[in-house]
């Protein structure tokens, strides 16, 4: 067990370093979409290229930054309903969750994505659009996305049975963010200063 705890924890720091490269292409994606708006108006001059750039950004946030989402456990959830579980359930929970429905999932979709991108890598497929950009990176980004969340996937499942043996507190997979409770009271305190 000690070797799957050391692999999660690298699988972790590794989602965790590419979750943090992803968010500068947020920033990027915001500047060339100003920019491109701004050249558009003022110089009435666009670029497919600039438009089809945006939604590559955007994909690389979507599909990289899933991974780090799930390992902040940050995923669309059904708290109000597993929140009334015993942690033990709430884990056993998310260990049928990963079994039966994201592992798998994540699997097709790689079985069906590798080939579709080694097609458009081999042809050089390149947008219909005029001006538009080399379309296989785009299209790369759909199996490294969806290995990283496998990857993470198995990582939270070594987390939870850690957990379960008594080896890994449940504070390395609770949700790293502030909860509800603690936004509204961080709300109240804001507005008692206004």
């Amino acid at each position: 067990m000690s070797f799957l705890l050391s692999l999660s924890r690298f699988i972790d720091a590794l989602n965790e370093k590419i979750g943090s490269l992803v968010s500068w292409a947020l920033l990027i994606s915001v500047l060339i979409c100003t920019g491109n708006a701004v050249v558009r108006y003022a110089f009435n001059y666009s670029s497919n290229a600039w438009l089809e750039i945006q939604w590559y950004l955007f994909a690389a946030i979507f599909l990289l930054g899933a991974s780090y989402t799930l390992k902040r456990n940050e995923h669309v959830r059904i708290d109000v309903v597993v929140g009334r579980f015993s942690k033990r359930t709430q884990v056993w929970i998310d260990i049928f969750g990963f079994l039966l429905f994201l592992l798998p999932m994540t699997l097709i979709i790689l079985y069906y994505a590798v080939p579709y991108t080694w097609i458009s890598i081999e042809s050089q497929e390149v947008s219909s659009n005029a001006g538009g950009l080399i379309i296989w990176p785009a299209k790369l980004l759909i199996p490294a996305g969806f290995l990283l969340l496998t990857l993470q996937g198995v990582s939270e499942l070594i987390k939870r049975i850690g957990f379960l043996q008594g080896r890994v507190p449940a504070s390395a997979f609770e949700k790293q963010a502030t909860t509800p409770e603690e936004e509204i009271e961080a709300i109240k305190a804001a507005n008692k200063l206004n």
